[in-house]
């Protein structure tokens, strides 16, 4: 069985066009099959300034209403993607940008508006894999933005990190799957005012007492859920760092197991 690599970079390599483009550099040179999730970074709520449509938060997540959605859609499918796209192509690594909605790959359900409304905001319910398989066997890369659709022609805004997540379980039976959460610390941390205090190695229990202990806490939960949701799903291999781990597995970083 062939290994599949799917690799999420966020806005600490997107909102910086030189460590994007060497880190895109870097990629294309990846032997074997390889999926590339990004998110937004920051020129969504840029946009929005501009555009003066109220940015809405709560803990960290974006609420989405109509003109909101509209913007995510065009930075996330439109500027962001097609640009990593281009860049792939420039150096030799053929991509096709995707959406959940495009090859009908990733259907979400809409959010429950309870105990809060998020708006047009998706949760994963299906990964299809037929069109992105054909397109791996012939060398091309997926490059997924944070959007899915849910079979009804509705966009909706999805979690980055999730869609990751979700990829790699559901090719989970075809390939061995590894899947790399990229950010800008080395792993993480015990402190993290050190950003040499990488916990090399965390499992389901050491996990719980972590968070127990307030050393994991707030914007890393999502993203650990996530880790753990793959690896409890047939995924082989989770780490969380920075993106020098894809390249040299001795620089410190994260490794999720059971």
């Amino acid at each position: 069985m062939k290994t599949l690599k799917i690799i999420k970079i966020g806005g600490n390599i997107i909102d910086d066009s030189e460590a994007l483009e060497l880190f895109l550099s870097q990629f294309a040179k990846l032997k074997g099959p390889k999926i590339l999730v990004h998110g937004g970074g920051k020129l969504a709520t840029q946009l929005a300034k501009k555009m003066n449509v109220p940015v809405k938060m709560n803990e960290g997540r974006r609420i989405t209403d109509n003109e909101t959605l509209d913007i995510i859609t065009m930075v996330y499918a439109g500027k962001i993607n097609k640009n990593i796209v281009a860049q792939l192509q420039a150096n030799d690594c053929n991509a096709i940008g995707f959406s959940g909605a495009d090859g009908n790959s990733i259907i979400s359900v809409k959010r429950p508006a309870q105990p809060i409304d998020y708006g047009f905001v998706g949760d994963v319910k299906q990964v299809n894999t037929k069109t992105l398989e054909v397109l791996l066997n012939n060398t091309v890369t997926p490059v997924f933005c944070a959007i899915t659709h849910n079979e009804s022609g509705q966009l909706l805004n999805t979690n980055a990190d999730t869609i990751a997540s979700e990829l790699a379980i559901g090719f989970a039976s075809i390939y061995n799957t590894e899947l790399y959460y990229c950010f800008e610390k080395n792993g993480v941390l015990n402190d993290v005012e050190n950003d040499d205090s990488v916990i090399e190695t965390i499992n389901t229990e050491t996990y719980e007492t972590l968070k127990d202990n307030s050393i994991i806490f707030e914007g890393m939960l999502p993203k650990l859920d996530n880790c753990f949701h793959a690896i409890h799903h047939n995924v082989q291999k989770v780490c969380i760092g920075k993106s020098d781990m894809l390249f040299n597995s001795n620089n410190k970083h994260t490794i999720i197991t059971k």
